[in-house]
């Protein structure tokens, strides 16, 4: 998938009813005021009804309609969206370092869109069978000190809500997503910082099955210098408090988890921005 604008293709349209706003100043006297209340308690129903949709996508309640076709339209934002949406050149981690220092990723490079027949180890691989592999997009950032490199994938599933539930509560029950031999792997470019980033300096990661898209985002990170690492680190533990593992003391944990939440943010705004309003 090459940078610009995606050829041709369209995706569903969504919008969500937005509640306005209306002043205190009725005294509650006669028919004027009965019409105000009136047009009031319209407009609180009309934003309820918004808030409603809104809140399907939020929560994955994949029964109402707003979800459904929320949840259809993720599904084809993997060619119906340029990668600069998806994949930002840079992206904004206020708040996302250890400490809460804030953190800017820059992006130096994009895999080709692929299956997954390569992309995952053979353990997670079979882990996500269950949902199916209909795309997979990855990117590679490094911090603005160039200390880091971080690997971030969408894997675009086959499945539907019921599914990519199913697959969250395993991950959840199991704790697949903290086991060190279903780590996902990096994506090395050469001629970037990343051009030594290989499995053996995978030092945190993180995975995430949406329920409400379907898709799974996840991302794993290293340090640029290409040292290997003995004892990875899942970022749920490498982000805890008083963590003293070399992942958690370089803030790796927080790369990864916090470049994976900014991405997985900008997922779900494209999803449900209208393309009249995306940029061109």
């Amino acid at each position: 998938m090459a940078p610009g604008k995606a050829p041709g293709a369209t995706r569903p349209v969504v919008t969500f009813a937005r509640p306005e706003g209306f002043g205190d100043g009725w005294r509650g006297a006669g028919r004027r005021g009965r019409t105000v209340v009136a047009a009031a308690c319209v407009v609180l129903g009309l934003g309820l009804i918004g808030g409603a949709v809104t809140g399907s996508w939020l929560i994955g309640d994949a029964e109402g309609s707003g979800a459904r076709d929320t949840y259809a339209a993720a599904g084809g934002l993997w060619h119906n969206v340029p990668v600069d949406d998806l994949f930002p050149v840079t992206v904004d981690g206020q708040g996302a370092g250890p400490g809460g220092a804030d953190r800017t990723w820059t992006r130096i490079a994009v895999a080709p869109d692929s299956g997954c027949a390569d992309a995952f180890d053979p353990l997670l691989r079979q882990a996500l069978t269950p949902v199916g592999c209909q795309r997979l997009l990855r990117a590679t950032y490094t911090d603005a000190t160039q200390s880091y490199v971080t690997t971030v994938g969408l894997l675009f599933t086959t499945a539907d809500a019921a599914g990519m539930r199913a697959l969250d509560t395993r991950f959840d029950k199991e704790g697949l997503g903290r086991r060190t031999d279903l780590m996902p792997k990096p994506y090395a470019a050469k001629g970037t910082a990343a051009v030594s980033f290989g499995d053996k300096q995978r030092a945190s990661w993180t995975i995430s099955v949406l329920t409400d898209a379907p898709v799974v985002v996840y991302a794993v990170s290293g340090w640029a210098d290409g040292r290997t690492v003995d004892s990875p680190e899942p970022a749920t533990q490498a982000t805890a408090s008083g963590a003293t593992t070399a992942p958690a003391q370089a803030g790796l944990g927080n790369e990864a988890r916090g470049l994976a939440d900014r991405i997985e943010r900008s997922l779900r705004k494209t999803a449900v921005t209208p393309p009249s309003e995306q940029p061109s």
